[in-house]
């Protein structure tokens, strides 16, 4: 399976340079895309990118380079801060409100924005000693100034899985009790400490579904800044189709589709809700349903 390339530079060489920051926030030529509650501002469908001298209260941090080579940096800003208030035609939105209205490119600037800007927001001290940090490495890092330990932004891997029926003509998917049965989708769980992604797979599969799997397979990872999580996306196969069983708790009722189901779900016509644009899951389900449609 070919790996396509990223679409966006994030221009690691540039984050040790001695005044990063300041020097490119003094540069006409930045730009700047503005987070603010893990919402950034939207025009036309487009993320929109500002001046650095057009912002006002903010922690600062170097994005990377944009399509055009521009520097872009991120300005993690403050709740209500007056001086970054949208003009009219302007609004502030969040990856699950933005969908599919924006292209696999500013999607990945977006994802990328919103994970360091929550970092930087939430984690201002050190988890080992509880001292005060200094960013470094151009928002990347932060060193504690009591203890001198290094922190860097989490990440926390979990698997998600579509897991189909041995012919291939049905999908297994699950509503979680937070849905209210609302939506179903694909089965999904943290990694634990110590345990591969594959362990992973068959583990949380078990413990929601009540299935064995086999055929498991990768097929692609998705970052998901709700709020630190990657998202390793699969595919497999159920051993025994009859023992699917909800687990009760997290999971409230499981169910196999038709893809006849699965496609009158994706045009909204039901019978149930499935996961919106934006997300692996759908992606998973899509991949799935378009193999035979």
């Amino acid at each position: 399976m070919s790996i396509p390339r990223p679409f966006f530079d994030r221009a690691a060489e540039l984050r040790e340079e001695p005044g990063v920051i300041d020097r490119l926030r003094d540069d006409p030529r930045s730009r700047v895309i503005v987070v603010r509650e893990g919402r950034v501002r939207v025009l036309d469908s487009a993320l929109v990118r500002v001046a650095p001298d057009a912002v006002g209260e903010a922690t600062w941090a170097l994005l990377g380079r944009d399509a055009d080579g521009a520097v872009l940096l991120l300005a993690a800003a403050p709740p209500e801060t007056d001086a970054l208030d949208a003009a009219p035609d302007e609004i502030w939105l969040g990856l699950r409100d933005l969908g599919g209205r924006i292209d696999a490119g500013e999607s990945e600037v977006l994802v990328g924005a919103v994970a360091l800007a929550g970092w930087l927001r939430d984690a201002p001290f050190c988890p080992t000693c509880g001292g005060g940090t200094e960013l470094r490495q151009a928002g990347w890092s932060r060193r504690c100034l009591v203890c001198g330990r290094e922190h860097f932004p989490r990440t926390d891997p979990a698997v998600i899985v579509a897991v189909e029926s041995a012919d291939g003509e049905r999908l297994l998917l699950g509503a979680n009790a937070n849905w209210g049965g609302r939506m179903y989708s694909c089965f999904a769980g943290f990694t634990e400490a110590g345990e591969s992604l594959e362990s992973t797979v068959h583990r949380e599969i078990e413990e929601e579904s009540g299935v064995r799997l086999s055929d498991v397979r990768y097929v692609s990872s998705q970052a998901w800044p709700f709020p630190r999580s990657l998202m390793v996306g699969f595919r497999a196969v159920v051993e025994d189709e009859a023992a699917a069983r909800a687990d009760g708790e997290e999971i409230i009722d499981v169910r196999w589709f038709t893809r006849d189901e699965i496609g009158s779900a994706l045009a909204g016509e039901g019978p149930v809700g499935l996961p919106g644009p934006a997300s692996i899951a759908r992606a998973l389900i899509v991949q799935w349903y378009e193999e035979r449609a």
